[in-house]
């Protein structure tokens, strides 16, 4: 039996590092096969997990709505047949809708053998409001669909602040279990128990194949002729996808320009908190939970840049680099950098960016250096300027 655990979470919300424990305390003495979804063209990921001792499939082919429509379900399939893992283990793009992925799985066809174990999503506590206002389609979609939502960094907030969070996500999913204890007192085997405990036919997957029946437009979705008297029936014979989109997933430079809410975030409010009422982030995501059917595709609200560079720099370079991230107006709304490079002092340089926080660390040697970040409406040329040297 292959055990299929999808751990979903907005940008940098601590996915990569919960996996990390996850295999090193709970799935340890399985064989583990991680599936990551990059978003942007320069696969940092498995680099960091790369230590980890687990095969990894790197697909960095755009926004995870599109790309999973096609290649998701092959890669599954090859997994399956060349390893037989115990568990895959499935990272999608922080800017995937988890709704996406849940559905990829079911229709994907991988036999008897093979179950959804969990769909955990990864929240920052930190940020959850500031998400909620700002990307809401994205980040709820995350939220509404997760079995078990796991917060992170709740030991940087006050318990106010975690009681406030708590209410939030339960206004978006009360079925969900909540981990709010700090990961650094919680063993990965406690955490392995609570995901594994939730019934997710019960509390998730009907309400996927349901959402989608609501908001398809499409006569011929076969969706349209099995309604909600048989929740028994094969998923797979299903067309659950999105219908068709003409992304191009070849060019990840996106620049697109629409006006809608999803991009008026140029407003930084320390952990996300913002008691103004005037202020512009409260009349943004308010309402977003009464038209979450509006679908908007990950690229074309969010935008990727990168960059690889033979350059050596030392780490008070790279924190100034990244603390210069937060001026929107010169680099865009940037939410999410991390990369590797060469340490002029010798090694190497690994790190990581969110709005309000970096943490730049030794890293092991890597083929060539990378910067990527992502965000909305970026200024590709001054973030070139920013990090070239």
């Amino acid at each position: 039996m292959t055990r299929i655990d999808v751990v979903s979470g907005f940008l940098g919300a601590g996915k990569t590092t919960l996996i990390k424990k996850m295999l090193k305390e709970a799935w340890n003495g399985e064989q583990v096969v991680l599936i990551e979804n990059e978003f942007g063209e320069i696969g940092i990921d498995g680099g960091f997990l790369k230590d980890a001792g687990i095969e990894i499939t790197e697909m960095n082919s755009g926004c995870i709505c599109c790309s999973l429509v096609g290649d998701f379900g092959t890669a599954l399939k090859e997994v399956m047949e060349k390893y037989a893992p115990d568990r895959i283990v499935i990272e999608p793009s922080g800017v995937g809708k988890l709704s996406d992925v849940v559905r990829a799985v079911e229709k994907a066809g991988l036999g008897d053998d093979v179950i959804l174990n969990s769909a955990t999503t990864v929240v920052d506590a930190k940020k959850a409001k500031l998400y909620v206002k700002n990307f809401g389609e994205f980040f709820n979609n995350q939220v509404e669909n997760a079995g078990t939502i796991i917060l992170s960094r709740t030991q940087d907030i006050s318990e106010d602040k975690l009681k406030s969070t708590v209410e939030l996500l339960k206004s978006h999913n009360a079925k969900a279990t909540i981990i709010t204890t700090p990961w650094d007192q919680l063993k990965g085997e406690a955490i392995k128990e609570t995901i594994d405990g939730v019934d997710l036919m019960e509390t998730l997957l009907r309400e996927v194949i349901e959402e989608h029946e609501e908001e398809c437009d499409d006569p011929e979705c076969e969706c349209h002729h099995h309604h909600h008297h048989d929740h028994d029936h094969d998923h797979d014979e299903h067309d659950h996808d999105e219908h068709d989109h003409d992304h191009e997933h070849e060019h990840h430079h996106h620049d697109h320009d629409h006006d809608h809410e999803h991009e008026h975030h140029h407003h930084h409010h320390g952990e996300g908190e913002c008691d103004d009422p005037e202020c512009e982030c409260h009349h943004h995501h308010d309402h977003d939970h009464e038209h979450h059917h509006h679908h908007h595709h990950a690229d074309d609200v969010f935008g990727s840049w990168g960059m690889e560079t033979p350059a050596k720099y030392t780490k008070a370079e790279i924190e100034d680099k990244l603390s210069a991230l937060i001026d929107a107006v010169t680099y865009g709304t940037v939410l999410r950098a991390k990369g590797m490079v060469e340490n002029e002092e010798g090694g190497w340089i690994y790190f990581d960016y969110v709005p309000g926080e970096s943490n730049v660390r030794d890293g092991e040697p890597e083929v060539t250096g990378k910067f990527c970040v992502i965000g909305s409406k970026l200024n590709e040329e001054e973030l070139e300027e920013l990090f070239k040297k």
